[in-house]
């Protein structure tokens, strides 16, 4: 099932939350949508779900226009960062609410219940209590919920906020194993990079109500369209400095380097001091500063270097990305 937003706008006064959105998810994908803190990334959910009403344009799920239609009618199911699970139902109960509400058979409800729970690693904790289970846990109950429904469209609101480093990671793997068994076209809204390159088909990079790119995660990471996703997507970022400086370049022009691309050469043209060494374990960080910039470079587990001292750096010309320094747009 497909689900295309053509032309989406949505504005509050005079505050324009969507800006002229085009976006389409193919049928079985699951498109990532990534951004910082209002740029948008939970109203595009809110206006697929029909939570909140078009200012502009249309929302479309298997070519079907849906734009009017109030959320009930939309069939799509929403899973959201903070789960909203009932307290006084135990994890069965909260499973089998909804197809109760909606008059299913209690036997195929019963079925679907052992099944799912099943496949999410529920089956021990259907008689457990909301606060009887971990984050992990109410997260895979809401999750369980939504696919109880058996929609047309996922649609998940940072899931995956709640939970902490490692539980994080261990349930973007759940995720992504979850949408190959199932295959349902999903749209999945994150504020964390990793996340979106974790479970994302494609990623879609928005900015102030505004689509930046769309394409496949390692796309976007080699080729970002803009000086914003550049920035964006990496940790630590891309380095971006003046054309013309220490990493070449012309006037005029943003030239940005990933720091896993800038190499300790003890012959490298670019000479600067560390200040700050972050052991990560399988890699270290450091920051070198250089005139009047400060350079992230990536390098191996147990780097020698140490605060204070003097190194020099060599970059690859064709691994440097040039934008325009008006505009941000690449060159």
């Amino acid at each position: 099932m497909t689900l295309r937003l053509a032309g989406v706008r949505k504005s509050y006064g005079a505050v324009t939350a969507l800006a002229g959105v085009d976006l389409e998810v193919g049928e079985g994908e699951l498109l990532a949508v990534v951004g910082p803190s209002g740029s948008g990334k939970s109203t595009l959910l809110r206006v697929v779900a029909g939570l909140e009403p078009l200012t502009e344009g249309r929302v479309l799920i298997g070519g079907r226009d849906v734009t009017r239609l109030p959320p009930h009618r939309r069939d799509v199911a929403m899973v959201f960062q903070d789960y909203a699970l009932y307290p006084h139902m135990t994890v069965r109960g909260n499973l089998s609410f909804g197809p109760r509400l909606r008059r299913q058979a209690t036997t195929d409800t019963r079925e679907r219940v052992e099944r799912l729970s099943g496949q999410l690693g529920l089956a021990g904790l259907l008689d457990r209590y909301p606060d009887q289970l971990s984050g992990g846990q109410q997260q895979r109950v809401a999750l369980a919920r939504a696919m109880l429904r058996e929609p047309r469209v996922y649609l998940f609101d940072e899931p995956l906020a709640s939970l902490d480093a490692q539980l994080r990671a261990a349930a973007r793997a759940e995720i992504v194993e979850l949408h190959r068994r199932l295959g349902t076209t999903t749209l999945h809204v994150t504020h964390d990079q990793a996340e979106a390159m974790t479970v994302g088909d494609r990623v879609a990079v928005l900015a102030d109500g505004a689509l930046q790119q769309v394409g496949p995660p390692q796309q976007l990471y080699d080729e970002p369209a803009n000086s914003f996703v550049a920035r964006f997507l990496g940790s630590p970022p891309m380095n971006l400095l003046p054309g013309g400086g220490v990493l070449g370049g012309v006037a005029g022009t943003l030239v940005g380097v990933r720091p896993e691309d800038l190499e300790l050469d003890p012959t490298g043209p670019i000479e600067g001091e560390v200040v700050v060494v972050e052991p990560l374990g399988s890699e270290t960080v450091l920051a070198v500063a250089v005139a009047d910039h400060r350079l992230a470079v990536r390098t191996g587990p147990r780097a020698p270097q140490r605060p204070g001292e003097r190194v020099r750096l060599a970059v690859d010309p064709a691994r440097r990305h040039v934008f325009d320094a008006t505009t941000g747009a690449r060159q």
